[in-house]
């Protein structure tokens, strides 16, 4: 690509990201209140989209005697974590760095 190329590139895509995040609060501003269906969206997808990721996450993994232990040992710390602790953040992250320990270390 040319300079011009890349430079028109960049302002696309500051552009679009810009749009993504400011459309919004421009047709939601504060103090309106938004669509049944969009507060309804508001409460389903991140349940959808974590769910998904599960999904895809788990899709390549091979589950026998000892292949796909690291996952379910990784699962079950996270919901584990998650009902104890409440806190999303903190599941995700120690559940990946439980995950990494044992893939990386015990089960070579």
């Amino acid at each position: 690509m040319t300079t011009v190329q890349e430079i028109i590139t960049v302002l696309v895509v500051v552009a679009g990201t810009m749009v993504t995040r400011f459309l919004p609060f421009i047709l939601f501003p504060e103090g309106k209140e938004p669509p049944k269906y969009i507060t309804y969206l508001g409460t389903v997808l991140p349940y959808a989209v974590i769910g998904l990721l599960v999904v895809y996450c788990l899709k390549d993994a091979v589950f026998s005697v000892f292949h796909g232990l690291p996952e379910l040992i990784a699962i079950v710390f996270i919901v584990v974590l998650h009902k104890w602790k409440k806190n999303t953040l903190l599941s995700i992250a120690l559940g990946t760095v439980l995950y990494m320990v044992l893939v990386q270390d015990f089960f070579r």
